[in-house]
């Protein structure tokens, strides 16, 4: 009886597994190593490619793994959005284990604890992008201080007609306006601490961008290897910068006075120490904001490259958005977030860049929590599932000429931002798995894309190429590129000073 059992038992193993194989195409996988040879420097354009071959879902297989890649924007957003609690789950990867102390609301595993905590970070957060008037105003002022510190530095690079790559000022600004939302305070940019949190901040992202080898081959950590070493550089650099954020906090709870809200880490103590019903340890605080800080600062710096890059590609398109800004907002004082309906333009370029740039090609890979079928095709419970964002911004059912950088495809015909449009691109995913951070990143990048077009013009390095090629990680980053950076009007006093 028991010998018919597990008969009966492997008989339904092996046809779920035949029927998985069978309804899900893809491509062949070699013993051991499966199709991680065939994915090259940018994964993302593999899995667009293999789907031109074999449809929208389709199966790939990474050392012992069977992985599901979703791509288009039905596909994408059937599974998402249609199936989001299906699709909510995180696989149980030991890079994931690492980051945030194991309590990260971006990679931990669904669960109701985790409801909880993203319940509680959107409600926090929400308070200074959007909701509550006197926090949002700190963090604008904040975001504004910085762009205004890029103008002053911008212009000492500039000096004597000199060129410079700006991804370091942006990495500096992004990262020190998640400190003073977080923790209070900016840094001066030779602050040995800061610069040491900067280091740590840069190596984030090039391990969890589509999950590292070693999640899916663990066997590779039992003799030196590059992936092994760069993992364990990776354990190190969490390490670190977790340590960094709790003594942060542990100063926070040394000073916290009831009532009195000095910053996101502050809210963050209020609701998960001193909340009646929020059913969380204490240590939920520094994993929120080691998230926010770590994801925060990565996309907002690598956007504005992208943006100062593509302003000066298209050099018609930086004039027609500060011919707009002078009309809307003037020249005695600076852009804010009140003129924002009326910068539609400028909201529509953002948009485009996110769009066209696809900075953030692949989500954090996701687990299905239950059977479900997309696309018409099956997938089994505990799959893991890479979702190909940028086949959604580049989906040509979805845009027209996708290829073609043209921010008006944003606007309606009255001139409006079309919000159709806007809700089409897919940067922050979407479902249940949506950055909860993504109104902090589209207020930040607003204000100081704004300011620096107030105050400043941009002319590409004339000796060198402007290329769209980039390093790839959790963001595509641009290459290094030449810009300079001149005051827009010399026979002003400049608007910090008024």
């Amino acid at each position: 009886c028991q010998t018919l059992t597990v008969l009966i038992w492997l008989a339904c193993l092996w046809v779920r597994n035949l029927r998985l194989k069978r309804r899900l195409p893809g491509p062949f996988a070699w013993p051991v190593v499966g199709n991680a040879m065939q994915l090259g420097q940018m994964p993302h354009i593999t899995f667009s490619r293999l789907a031109k071959k074999y449809g929208n879902v389709y199966q790939i297989r990474l050392g012992g793994n069977d992985i599901v890649v979703l791509n288009g924007d039905k596909a994408i957003r059937e599974a998402l959005i249609e199936h989001s609690t299906v699709f909510a789950g995180r696989p149980n990867f030991i890079s994931f284990q690492r980051i945030s102390g194991g309590r990260s609301l971006t990679f931990t595993n669904y669960s109701r604890q985790w409801k909880t905590h993203r319940r509680i970070a959107q409600s926090t957060i929400r308070a200074f992008s959007s909701a509550n008037s006197e926090t949002k105003s700190a963090f604008e002022q904040h975001v504004t201080a910085e762009a205004l510190d890029l103008v002053q530095m911008f212009l000492r690079q500039s000096s004597d007609g000199r060129y410079f790559n700006p991804a370091h000022e942006f990495t500096v600004a992004a990262a020190n306006v998640m400190c003073a939302l977080c923790f209070g305070k900016r840094y001066g940019h030779d602050d040995i601490e800061f610069r040491n949190l900067l280091k740590r901040l840069d190596k984030f992202g090039e391990t969890v961008g589509a999950g590292s080898l070693v999640d899916v081959m663990p066997w590779l950590q039992s003799f030196p290897n590059p992936v092994r070493s760069g993992y364990e550089n990776f354990k190190h650099i969490n390490e670190e910068f977790y340590a960094y954020v709790k003594d942060k906090v542990l100063q926070h709870r040394d000073t916290y006075r009831a009532g009195v809200t000095r910053d996101m880490s502050d809210a963050f103590i209020r609701a998960i120490d001193h909340g009646e019903d929020s059913g969380l340890s204490e240590e939920y605080v520094e994993a929120t904001v080691t998230d926010l800080i770590g994801a925060g600062q990565d996309t907002v710096s690598t956007l504005l490259q992208w943006i100062l890059l593509l302003l000066v590609k298209y050099p018609d398109v930086q004039a027609r958005l500060q011919e707009l800004v002078d009309q809307v907002v003037g020249r005695h004082r600076l852009p804010s977030l009140e003129d924002r309906s009326r910068l539609a333009y400028l909201d529509a370029f953002i948009y485009e860049t996110m769009r066209y740039t696809s900075f953030v090609p692949l989500t954090i890979p996701h687990s299905t929590t239950a059977d479900v079928t997309v696309d018409g095709l099956y997938i089994p419970r505990d799959t893991v599932v890479f979702v190909n964002q940028s086949s959604v911004n580049h989906d040509p059912l979805r845009w027209t000429e996708p290829g073609v950088f043209r921010p008006s495809r944003f606007l309606d015909v009255d001139g409006a931002l079309d919000r159709d449009a806007t809700n089409g691109v897919m940067v922050f995913s979407t479902g249940k798995r949506r950055c909860v951070g993504q109104q902090l990143a589209k207020v930040e990048v607003f204000v100081i894309t704004a300011v620096l077009l107030h105050q400043c013009t941009f002319e590409r390095d004339p000796s060198r190429p402007l290329t769209l090629d980039c390093s790839y990680g959790l963001t595509l980053k641009p290459l290094p590129f030449g810009v300079s950076t001149s005051f827009r009007f010399k026979n002003e006093n400049n608007a910090k000073n008024k």
